[in-house]
């Protein structure tokens, strides 16, 4: 099993930055960590999980249009850790953010929610103007 951890949400103004975690655990992530792809997802209330950033086991990198030049994610391997760091932030990034992972190996970078099998469960970012 695989447990995922998200921190770093808050609540900023319009043009703030934050950084957001997600640690992860389990008997075999040690081992898995480098080769399954990874990404970061958005999700408002009656709105569907939209994908934002995602990271490919291939090292491929991808984000949604709306976050293009504003936000960087990357991972450390050692540590077991990624990262979202957010920057110039809008009201409209407002959302409960989830880390995930794909339950297969390998995978260039995916916004398909149905490649991520192990989900976070999501930290709180809140943007006013």
């Amino acid at each position: 099993q695989v447990q995922l951890m998200e921190s770093g949400g808050g609540s900023v103004q319009s043009g703030g930055s934050l950084n957001l975690s997600c640690v992860a655990s389990g008997s075999v992530v040690t081992y898995y960590f480098d080769t399954h792809r990874m990404g970061w997802f958005r999700q408002n209330p009656g709105l569907e999980r939209e994908g934002i950033a995602a990271i490919g086991s291939d090292g491929s990198i991808s984000y949604a249009d709306s976050v293009k030049g504003r936000f960087t994610i990357s991972k450390d391997n050692a540590k077991l850790t990624l990262y979202l760091e957010m920057n110039s932030l809008k009201p409209e990034d407002t959302g409960m953010y989830f880390c995930a992972r794909a339950s297969l190996a390998g995978g260039v970078s995916s916004f398909a929610t149905s490649d991520y099998s192990y989900w976070g469960r999501g930290t709180q970012v809140t943007v006013s103007s």
